[in-house]
């Protein structure tokens, strides 16, 4: 995974597991952003390493009730 220089670790770490669980879930990045109740282009920005938006926990909360899971499954089991 690419580094975005305005991402920190964590914020990839999550970028990285939400598009694991959309990718295995086979939904697709507007497919979320709808699930969610936000723009179409949403998800693709967060993803998008030209873009600086980000999840944040209102949105881990939310993915968690789409995914099945708890918000804890998209954080790391340590500091990074």
């Amino acid at each position: 995974m690419k580094r975005k220089p305005h991402a920190s670790e964590i914020d990839l770490y999550v970028i990285g597991k939400v598009k694991e669980l959309r990718e295995k879930a086979n939904m697709r990045q507007i497919d979320l952003s709808h699930h969610l109740g936000l723009a179409d282009s949403f998800v693709s920005n967060v993803e998008s390493e030209s873009q600086r938006h980000k999840y944040n926990i209102r949105h881990l909360n939310d993915l968690a009730r789409i995914f099945g899971c708890s918000p804890k499954d998209f954080l790391p089991d340590g500091p990074i």
